[in-house]
């Protein structure tokens, strides 16, 4: 089905080289903030909530999340921006998007940024139980949900982190989340089975995991050592959203990157 061209909330600050950085799935462009704070005097970054998330349209048919339309949606980022090229990235989700979107369209991306890549369906991660996920959405609706699989009591996270992990999640439209679900993340695929297109992918790299993220770390060092012109940053005492965890040494990594690929 041909991807519908949607309202897309977004904001962009700062000059320079264009920057585009996805959140993950249940996040927003707020989890964004530390890098566009960080980046804005050196770049332009343009962050955006997802289809089905936040401030976005949320469609209803379940056709329009599929992995093609999220990779639609990066492109016209880039043409409202006015950018033929940009550095893509993006944290879980937002980096399996920003992927995509560079084996689809590599003359569009001058550099990746690749944050706790996800886990395939048969790894770990949200992939591996998305249709359970879903499935509980509709059956129980989002709160009861994500207190099974987001932010209860296996989760790890400490009182307050789970509220407000809670507050975020529960600003999505259910529906839209349990679409996402099914269409996109349980369709996850393996580093391996990517592999003959990563090897073709000669863009440059920055790929960070957290070294507590168990899902993620595997799919991060593999994906690292397919990709020609890839560097891995593990980021000590950092869990799955790793740029919120150590904001600091996230964004050394990242401009380190940054100024490197981009001079």
């Amino acid at each position: 089905m041909p991807t519908r061209p949607i309202a897309l909330y977004n904001t962009a600050e700062g000059s320079g080289p264009t920057l585009i950085l996805g959140h993950g799935f249940g996040g927003s462009a707020r989890n964004f903030r530390p890098q566009s704070r960080a980046l804005r005097g050196r770049y332009r970054v343009v962050l955006h909530d997802a289809r089905g998330h936040a401030r976005s349209d949320a469609p209803t048919d379940a056709a329009q999340y599929a992995p093609e339309c999220f990779v639609a949606d990066v492109a016209s980022l880039l043409d409202a921006a006015g950018a033929a090229t940009a550095v893509v990235g993006g944290l879980s989700m937002g980096a399996s998007i920003a992927l995509r979107f560079a084996l689809a369209h590599p003359e569009r991306v001058c550099a990746l940024v690749l944050a706790s890549f996800p886990a395939a369906s048969a790894g770990g991660g949200f992939a591996r139980s998305a249709h359970a996920f879903a499935d509980c959405i509709d059956r129980e609706g989002l709160s009861a949900a994500g207190e099974r699989f987001v932010w209860g009591a296996e989760s790890g996270l400490d009182e307050r982190g789970a509220a407000l992990v809670r507050q975020g999640f529960l600003e999505h439209p259910p529906h839209a989340l349990a679409h996402i679900l099914r269409e996109f993340l349980a369709e996850q695929p393996s580093v391996a089975a990517l592999a003959p297109e990563l090897r073709a992918l000669r863009i440059p790299t920055l790929v960070v995991a957290g070294e507590h993220d168990q899902a993620s770390v595997g799919p991060s060092e593999a994906l690292a050592a397919a990709l020609p012109d890839a560097e891995l940053a593990r980021i000590p005492e950092a869990g799955h959203v790793v740029n919120l965890a150590r904001p600091t040494q996230f964004n050394h990594h990242l401009e380190t990157f940054l100024a490197r690929v981009l001079s």
